[in-house]
């Protein structure tokens, strides 16, 4: 989908936020809270970025973009190089986070993570379901659009690290609070510590969003025979390929992005066979249930799969 930069904005140190719009002022398509999208450079980059504007303006898609020096460019190039009126191409919006309306809602959120969970808050307000918001980062002229959220004082508790030190999870954590569903997005050590501290809420009461895979052991993969059900084609995958790239091989019509299982372009629906998932998406319940999966880094229990592909 071919949009422009229509305006960016500082919206905290090393923090941009990208405003996009059709050429002609067209609609754009809708999305929900915790949505986002895959924006493809002029270098054809591609990076994925949660949509943090509100989902009722469907002539406007907003991104917040944290400039990491240390990162594969992506960031990089947007804070140095894009401008208004330049045209970039944009692929969804995309959803993997699944925020739906629950009885009251804890967010928390670290930095850049703020990003997916700021429309999050303004729906809860606006059904006016109960909720509570922890912010943190590492200062507070480190963390984005604290002005949107002074509308909400009694809801947010801010973190600047240098100033309050960490969000204390174990003081909002550690006794579950029924009916109440978490949704946190961050660093790596803050996610990890939001899943191990309420490990006992119960299944399904905290959802995350990785901007990153978490690390994993090493795993020995097999070789993999994939039936395409809709081409009516059979590929084997060798050891050491993954099924997106081994059926992209044969021709296949499959898609991907990140390679890491964390974006979701390449949710295939499975058919038959047993899913290795090896992804950052699934929840516990979508991974029992087998019936979709990530080709990038997922693989098969039993070496086969039918793939509705």
């Amino acid at each position: 989908m071919p949009l422009i930069v229509r305006q960016l904005r500082w919206e905290a140190a090393g923090v941009v936020s990208v405003e996009l719009s059709s050429p002609d002022g067209a609609e754009l398509p809708p999305w929900r809270p915790g949505a986002h999208v895959e924006l493809v450079l002029p270098t054809s980059i591609v990076r994925q970025y949660s949509l943090c504007g509100s989902p009722q303006d469907r002539v406007c898609y907003r991104i917040g973009v944290l400039r990491e020096r240390a990162s594969r460019a992506g960031s990089e190039y947007v804070h140095a190089f894009l401008r208004p009126g330049q045209p970039v191409r944009v692929r969804g919006p995309l959803d993997n986070f699944g925020f739906t309306q629950e009885k009251a809602y804890l967010f928390i959120a670290g930095g850049i993570g703020i990003t997916p969970i700021l429309p999050m808050v303004g729906q809860a307000a606006a059904w006016g379901t109960p909720w509570q918001l922890l912010y943190g980062g590492r200062s507070a002229d480190s963390m984005a659009f604290l002005g949107e959220l002074r509308d909400h004082p009694d809801n947010v508790r801010l973190y600047p690290e240098d100033r309050a030190g960490r969000i204390p999870l174990h003081e909002w954590l550690d006794r579950p609070r029924p009916d109440t569903t978490v949704y946190a997005c961050g660093p790596e050590p803050l996610l990890t510590a939001v899943e191990n501290g309420a490990a006992h809420w119960g299944p399904g009461a905290v959802r995350l969003e990785r901007f990153r895979p978490r690390p994993k052991a090493a795993r020995v993969d097999t070789e993999v025979e994939v039936v395409c059900a809709r081409s009516n084609r059979t590929v084997t995958v060798p050891a050491g390929r993954s099924i997106l790239s081994g059926l992209a091989d044969a021709g296949l019509p499959v898609t991907g992005s990140c390679r890491e299982g964390v974006c979701g372009t390449c949710e295939t629906r499975v058919l038959d066979g047993e899913p290795d998932h090896r992804d950052d998406i699934l929840t516990a319940d979508d991974r029992a249930a087998g019936d979709r999966m990530y080709l990038c880094v997922s693989r098969a229990r039993g070496g086969r799969l039918v793939l509705d592909v």
